[in-house]
């Protein structure tokens, strides 16, 4: 599958990687150049710099070409903007989103957004080994 990933702190770089060596193509996108440090040498992925809701950006890293694309950047509201061009102008079938903030998880999911929510999924973990 070919994937785009916004987004190349802990998380996005992890999910880069692990996706990279089950045999899929990847690109990275992000903003600071020494994100891409976090890939490591042996990425066999491709990484582009740029913004990630920078339409010629999202070209350059083969997003018309898309099978999935995650954005996995620290700031919702641009992890919202990306996911939704990517769905919306660029028609990519399995997008996915972290949005930090429980209350806004909700009303993206109603629009149709895959999203992931590390704040509620901590919060439960938290919860389930405290209470035993």
């Amino acid at each position: 599958m070919k994937l785009v990933i916004v987004g190349c702190g802990r998380v996005g770089a992890m999910a880069a990687v692990a996706l990279s060596k089950a045999g899929h193509e990847v690109t990275v996108i992000d903003s600071n150049r020494r994100a891409f440090d976090r890939l490591g040498g042996d990425f066999k992925g491709e990484m582009v710099l740029g913004n990630g809701i920078d339409e010629d950006v999202l070209r350059q890293a083969g997003i018309e070409k898309a099978d999935g694309f995650a954005s996995l950047t620290n700031g919702d509201n641009r992890n919202i903007m990306a996911a939704q061009i990517a769905r919306e102008i660029f028609k990519v079938p399995r997008v996915i989103t972290r949005i930090y903030d429980p209350m806004r998880e909700d009303v993206y999911r109603e629009l149709g957004l895959n999203t992931v929510c590390p704040t509620l999924s901590g919060a439960r973990k938290i919860h389930a080994m405290l209470k035993g």
